[in-house]
């Protein structure tokens, strides 16, 4: 069922909306999708469009809309070249030393305190997925990391010999080396 009202406002501005879309889209077939899509909504308003007191600002404001929603869903890629990756320097080894004393000392806390370490801080978990998956509310989830941060915290001061700054960030380490015992 065609509306009279959307067909007479769309002959008399489409020519209007091509011009603005074809101006600012990337291509021209990009602009007369998006050109479809808002006479597609147009036309899914039905009676109520027909009901508008400035159908043109609607169409208009649907045309913007519908032209961010596209620009957002661009994904833009860099190409990577070999030459691009640059080797690791000798200011990467104390956090590769670093990262390896907090694998040792992870195993020495308790279950509870390493899960939620590795599922927060490690694998990318968010709090609030963490709390719903273990049945805890959002604030007894953010005390349980904060006490199990801290936990690990004082073994990576007393085993890798971490030197905490005024803020309490790490400043420097010096990793102990591995036993074999």
């Amino acid at each position: 069922m065609a509306y009279e009202c959307v067909l007479n406002a769309w002959n008399e501005h489409s020519d209007e909306l091509e011009g603005f879309l074809t101006q600012r889209a990337d291509s021209s077939e990009e602009a007369e999708d998006l050109l479809q899509e808002v006479f597609t909504r147009a036309m899914q308003e039905g009676g109520a469009f027909c009901e508008l007191s400035n159908a043109r600002s609607w169409l208009f404001r649907v045309a913007r809309n519908q032209l961010i929603d596209a620009q957002r869903l661009r994904k833009n890629y860099a190409q990577l070249h070999e030459s691009d990756i640059k080797a690791p320097s000798k200011a990467d080894a104390p956090i590769s030393q670093l990262q390896e004393c907090i694998t040792r000392n992870l195993p020495d806390l308790e279950a509870a305190d390493q899960h939620i370490l590795e599922a927060c801080d490690l694998e990318g978990m968010t709090q609030n997925d963490y709390a719903a998956e273990q049945g805890l509310s959002l604030p007894a989830t953010k005390a349980r990391l904060r006490r199990a941060r801290q936990r690990l915290r004082t073994q990576l001061v007393s085993n890798c010999q971490v030197v905490l700054d005024e803020q309490g960030k790490v400043c420097c380490h010096r990793a102990l080396p591995v036993s074999n015992t």
